[in-house]
């Protein structure tokens, strides 16, 4: 039954009970993209020669001589891996992940899931004095080229660093190639776990109210979440644990022992720390997201580095050679 008003005098008036479904918390009214004529051409020309410097920077840089094999035993680690084979597993895997990840895209998550699951975030940092990312987003945001920097760095560099380490280790160092590569897959696979349990919404989809800014929107860069595609087919909500920060952290690990000079070194070592600035100024990511990715990370060295072993020691041809003399 209808509840109704009883007071005297006054026609009773329905009062009927709140909608108890969620509301979306997304913000209806987000940010407005930035007007097209304020896009200059020569801006998203100086990020992508600030890209193309620094890849170039790393993958260039003099490996350590006194750690790398001898040119025949590399050739001969080389001959046993297959360029060509290892190629095929990277990209099937990629593949595999990238279509687990993205099945249906957001859509099969619900908002108001990923929210709550943000604000507990929110609710750890905040207990452990590590709240700090809309500090750190507005302290930059007056700044329009800086942010547009770092667009690109979090949209691109994840993927030609990592995978111009990998490149490095199988032509330079293929005796440490198995164990890493099997880091990385692990590490990876390892993240779909997170998503698909621990759906979070990244600080720049949380409502206005929080004072987060979707710089990939408002700023632009060289892609966007706010394409329609790009809607339909990623998981916006795939964001504990932060792969970028994984990545990186990985990266670093395999580039600083393999370069020699002190600056590509000094470079490598740094990587992971820019790439956490990178994901908490764009709002993609909180601080414990990093730390989900270095937890993967260390989970996937775990299962990776022995499972390694054992195929080498299974596979003689897999074993590593006798020291050159």
């Amino acid at each position: 039954m209808t509840p109704t008003s009883t007071l005297p005098g006054v026609r009773p008036v329905d009062v009927r009970p709140v909608d108890p479904r969620p509301v979306d918390p997304r913000p209806v009214d987000p940010p407005a993209p930035v007007p097209a004529r304020a896009r200059r051409w020569w801006r998203e020309l100086a990020y992508v020669v600030a890209f193309y410097v620094v890849s170039t920077a790393i993958r260039r840089a003099p490996t350590a001589t006194r750690t790398a094999l001898p040119e025949p035993a590399a050739r001969a680690w080389r001959g046993r891996l297959r360029w060509w084979r290892e190629l095929v597993y990277i990209l099937a895997f990629y593949f595999i992940y990238s279509a687990i990840r993205n099945t249906q895209g957001s859509a099969t998550v619900s908002a108001a899931h990923a929210m709550g699951n943000a604000l507990e975030i929110i609710r750890w940092e905040d207990m452990l004095g590590i709240y700090w990312e809309q500090s750190i987003q507005q302290a930059f945001l007056g700044n329009r080229l800086f942010i547009g920097f770092w667009n690109v760095f979090y949209g691109s560099f994840h993927f030609v660093v990592t995978i111009g380490a990998l490149i490095m280790l199988f032509r330079r160092f293929p005796d440490r190639y198995r164990r890493w590569r099997n880091t990385l897959a692990f590490t990876t696979a390892l993240a779909l776990i997170g998503f698909a349990t621990y759906p979070l919404m990244p600080p720049r989809l949380l409502p206005s109210s929080y004072g987060y800014i979707d710089t990939l929107r408002t700023y632009g860069a060289l892609w966007s979440f706010d394409s329609e595609p790009m809607q339909k087919i990623s998981n916006q909500y795939a964001a504990m644990p932060s792969l970028h920060f994984a990545w990186s952290t990985w990266s670093a690990l395999v580039l600083v022992p393999a370069v020699r000079a002190k600056w590509a070194k000094a470079l490598a070592a740094t990587y992971p720390l820019m790439t956490l600035f990178a994901i908490v100024v764009t709002a993609n990511h909180f601080i414990l997201d990093a730390a989900g990715g270095a937890l993967v990370l260390a989970l996937g060295a775990l299962i990776g580095f022995p499972l390694a072993a054992r195929i080498e020691r299974g596979n003689p041809a897999a074993a590593p050679l006798p020291a050159a003399a």
